[in-house]
């Protein structure tokens, strides 16, 4: 299902909670959460949204007790928050909403959310547990789409030879940053790793 395909009279309620990072902005709507991020503003997060899923974006404020997008957004928020501090916290239990992704990266994402608090795997053995053992570089492609940040765990794919690999689908400009905060999940999940240079 592509953002043109979903009704206009079904939004998607988000809200913006607080993290040791900063805001984190997570959005659902009535069958699963949608999008999660902290790399962005709300404005822009929203923008964003609208832009992808072409349908209303309403903070959850704004929507009646009941609704039922709001509803899994609530189910959603104490995962997500225990995420956000670094507990351990079984995220594959919540739903998702990933209609609009290509089934390539549906079937990547889901392969990530098998992966616990505190255990890596790298792209290629991601490959191999979805049955495609020479697509490591397309696995890499579809975690670099992630929607879903903290809920598809990437931060705990990482590269051959147990390097931090990439984060966030990051663009030379913010390449270094990524991967320090790549890191940073990661530690708080008690996995050291170290940052090849390039």
């Amino acid at each position: 299902m592509t953002g043109d395909d979903r009704p206009a009279e079904n939004p998607v309620t988000y809200l913006t909670l607080d993290s040791p990072s900063g805001p984190f902005h997570v959005a659902a709507t009535a069958r699963g959460v949608v999008a999660a991020d902290s790399e962005t503003t709300e404005e822009d997060f929203v923008t964003a949204l609208r832009r992808r899923l072409g349908a209303p974006v309403v903070p959850i404020g704004q929507v009646p007790v009941g609704d039922p997008a709001r509803d899994t957004l609530e189910r959603a928020r104490p995962v997500v928050e225990a995420l956000l501090v670094g507990a351990p916290v079984d995220a594959s239990v919540t739903e998702l909403d990933l209609d609009d992704r290509p089934s390539w990266d549906r079937r990547v994402f889901e392969a990530v959310r098998q992966l616990g608090h505190g255990e890596t795997a790298s792209y290629g053995e991601i490959a191999r547990r979805i049955g495609a053992p020479r697509a490591a570089r397309a696995v890499g492609g579809a975690i670099a789409r992630n929607p879903i940040s903290r809920l598809i765990p990437c931060h705990r794919v990482v590269g051959a030879g147990r390097t931090l690999g990439g984060y966030g689908g990051d663009g030379p400009a913010n390449r270094a940053a990524s991967l320090h905060r790549k890191r940073d999940l990661l530690l708080a999940e008690g996995v050291v790793l170290g940052i090849r240079r390039p």
